[in-house]
């Protein structure tokens, strides 16, 4: 099983009962991810440092993906502290709820850095669901 983590809004999380989404899938017709802890926390440092909403992370078991991932490269670069040849996951499609295994929260450090994630306590619990394959 190949994990993907995607940061996505608390609200959004606890209020939906649908597949995820977020406005990138609209506007650049897929989802973004991350493939790691420390790339997550670089992207959420340089997009969303200002951002006063909850955010947590959405652990993805690709397996139960019906869209498509592809491994494409930051456009016009990855955020500062990710290498230059880094590839994020694009997710072409909307996530299953069934898809998730783990949500977790942003820790941030004293200045208000994101520093790791820990497990949301009142998270439900993973969904089981049949793997599609991908």
């Amino acid at each position: 099983m190949a994990e993907l983590l995607h940061l996505t809004e608390l609200e959004r999380w606890r209020d939906g009962t649908g597949d995820i989404t977020a406005p990138s899938l609209a506007t650049e017709g897929f989802v973004h991810a991350s493939p790691d802890e420390a790339t997550l926390l670089a992207v959420a440092g340089h997009f969303y440092a200002a951002t006063p909403a909850d955010l947590v992370v959405l652990v993805i078991d690709t397996g139960r993906l019906a869209a498509e991932v592809r491994w494409e490269a930051a456009a016009p670069s990855p955020p500062p502290g990710v290498p230059g040849d880094t590839l994020f996951p694009h997710i072409y499609g909307p996530i299953p709820r069934t898809a998730v295994t783990e949500v977790a929260t942003l820790r941030r450090g004293p200045d208000g850095t994101y520093t790791g994630l820990e497990p949301l306590e009142d998270a439900p619990a993973p969904r089981p669901g049949p793997a599609t394959g991908r």
